[in-house]
């Protein structure tokens, strides 16, 4: 008996102690975006967020993310400049139907980590590395964090004037075990 008590416990404390596999819900989750357009705050989201995330709280060197965004679903509130943004000088959404981020390294404790990784946007791949927070919601695993990118980085709207460079992005991502 006193064996299998000691199996059940160190099973227990083995899979507690494991990475989880999780994957993001696109309906509860928010990828915003914020960008100067003629000097105003234009805001915007995607939607479409697919993927895998790896997490263990007390093992952020074994957790990963592997996630992507759907370009066509671009919303900024304007079908007009939706359908522009689109177009092969901005996101070029038929040649690079996706945005994608591949975490390389992720550190931190007590539900305030930080996340490296590889941005890929319109061909283009950049080392981004931002904050993030975790925290339990009704059983989900869910993730906030900020970051600011430079959209000519990426070649996204190319020479423009009166575009902003700096886009502010900000993520809540809802994720349930795989």
């Amino acid at each position: 008996m006193k064996a299998i008590l000691s199996f059940v416990f160190l099973a227990a404390v083995f899979l507690s102690a494991t990475a989880q596999k999780f994957k993001p819900l696109d309906d509860k989750s928010e990828v915003k975006f914020t960008i100067k357009n003629f000097g105003l705050n234009t805001s915007g989201s995607f939607h479409g967020l697919k993927g895998s995330i790896v997490f263990n709280p007390s093992d952020p060197a074994a957790c990963s993310f592997n996630v992507s965004i759907d370009v066509n679903t671009i919303n900024t509130g304007i079908d007009a400049r939706d359908s522009h943004l689109k177009k092969e000088d901005y996101f070029d959404a038929t040649k690079f139907p996706t945005i994608n981020f591949a975490s390389t390294s992720i550190t931190g404790s007590n539900n305030a980590y930080t996340v490296t990784g590889k941005l890929t946007i319109k061909g283009v791949t950049k080392t981004v590395s931002f904050p993030f927070s975790t925290q339990n919601q009704n059983g989900d695993l869910v993730l906030t964090g900020n970051f600011n990118i430079d959209r000519k980085d990426f070649g996204v709207g190319g020479s423009s004037a009166v575009l902003g460079n700096n886009v502010d992005v900000s993520l809540k991502v809802v994720a349930v075990k795989d």
